[in-house]
């Protein structure tokens, strides 16, 4: 049987893949931005702010929460919602391992570089 073939990967590779695919959608993003501005939010109030339904919705949530960029408490007979800072900062120590790498370095003019 083959190996996962995340496993020929780096750690921060796969991780920042992972949020990469959290993020992969706009309502993600929207999401992200409406839990920053109001702090905690129920998927209902979400749904109100949001063209979608509310099993859509709840999909995002999920989809965000296994990503590690959202936190759910229960409050009562509902779930609240709220950023997950840790995860917040690990995404951004994954975006930095990669931009670091990425950076383009000045060319010199008749160089190739492959």
């Amino acid at each position: 049987m083959a190996a996962p073939k995340n496993e020929a990967f780096l750690r921060p590779e796969v991780q920042l893949s992972a949020y990469c695919k959290a993020l992969a959608h706009p309502a993600r993003i929207a999401i992200l931005k409406l839990l920053a501005e109001h702090g905690t939010c129920t998927c209902g109030a979400i749904v109100e702010e949001l063209p979608l339904a509310q099993a859509t919705v709840s999909q995002h949530l999920r989809a965000l929460r296994a990503a590690g960029l959202i936190r759910v408490r229960a409050e009562g007979p509902r779930s609240c919602y709220t950023l997950d800072p840790e995860g917040l900062q690990a995404f951004q120590r994954a975006a930095r391992f990669l931009f670091v790498q990425i950076e383009p370095s000045p060319r010199i003019p008749g160089e190739n570089r492959l």
